[in-house]
């Protein structure tokens, strides 16, 4: 793995390089164990071509979902807030905030999503509010590449993930529910499109406090795979050399819904674990022709006898 430089400036938003396709996004899952209930949110900044990406999903315990894309404007890449969504650093590495008020389109089977266009016409749209005070309780991930890399892929320069803590509340249609649960969070910079890599599986996962790991396996269209990531214990941070996957898909769109996983670890040690999807919305990106699929399935993983909560997300290229 190549050197990294990470630093609490890097919490901040970052120079706009002036590539057509500079994109800087910060990312939040957050998974409510007792509820089970869970989601994500994100806003991608792509100020050189004039908007923001911003993505809310939240998975309900009947299985049902809630989910909203904007497209909103924006004039520079100084601050994370569009589409009524907003995310602060109030202490880097270690407190955050998301907030976010607007609507959401109510999918009770969230595999519409299939047909973005159909699925948004046929279906209600409901406000939502969300508020979160992020703690980060893992070590962090990443960071940007000391050297450069010629054969990186475009999909970021620099990128960093740590686990958290997340506390607060959210309201649907005027019903409010405390919200109190683990998850995981990343930044990146740098060009990013979604066509770029061949296909990527993504696995995170919160155990509590003390335990979780990300894992992460991309195939580049050379055929060459990129396989890492890390687990998350106490205050130490394993890095992850190897993931193996196994995956059962379902359903007319062939979907992941099980999948068994081995992370092996620089320290010579593995862990072995079960994942059995809850719930998933298919998002689509189309771009130059090109459809990219990015299954979102709200996760039940076992593993060493605890049974945690996270997301396991699988890009694919469809035409």
């Amino acid at each position: 793995m190549a050197p990294v430089r990470l630093v609490p400036a890097d919490e901040g938003m970052h120079a706009n390089t002036g590539e057509s396709r500079f994109n800087e996004s910060m990312y939040f899952n957050f998974f409510d164990a007792r509820q089970r209930l869970g989601g994500f949110v994100r806003i991608g900044n792509r100020p050189n071509e004039g908007y923001a990406e911003t993505t809310i999903c939240l998975f309900q315990p009947d299985g049902s979902a809630l989910f909203q894309f904007e497209r909103a404007s924006i004039a520079d890449n100084s601050r994370f807030e569009a589409g009524g969504m907003r995310f602060t650093v109030e202490e880097p590495f270690v407190r955050l905030r998301v907030a976010h008020a607007g609507q959401a389109c109510v999918l009770r089977d969230p595999m519409a999503m299939s047909e973005p266009r159909r699925a948004f016409r046929e279906n209600p749209f409901v406000p939502v509010e969300l508020e979160l005070e992020i703690e980060g309780i893992g070590p962090m991930f990443g960071g940007e590449p000391t050297e450069p890399r010629p054969d990186e892929l475009e999909f970021a320069r620099g990128h960093y993930e740590q686990h958290h803590r997340a506390r607060g509340q959210l309201r649907i249609d005027g019903r409010r529910s405390a919200l109190e649960g683990y998850g995981l969070r990343d930044h990146s910079w740098g060009p990013r499109s979604w066509q770029a890599p061949a296909s990527y599986r993504w696995l995170t996962a919160n155990f509590g406090s003390e335990f979780g790991f990300m894992g992460s396996w991309i195939l580049r269209p050379d055929g060459a795979e990129t396989r890492g990531g890390f687990v998350h214990r106490g205050r130490e941070l394993v890095l992850v050399k190897d993931v193996q996957i196994e995956t059962e898909f379902g359903g007319p769109e062939r979907v992941h819904e099980s999948l068994r996983a081995t992370l092996s670890c620089v320290d010579g040690t593995t862990i072995d674990v079960e994942g059995r999807v809850l719930s998933l919305i298919p998002l689509r990106n189309r771009r130059e022709g090109k459809v990219t699929r990015i299954s979102e399935g709200m996760t039940e993983w076992r593993c060493e006898g605890r049974t945690g909560f996270g997301l396991s997300e699988y890009l694919d290229q469809i035409s």
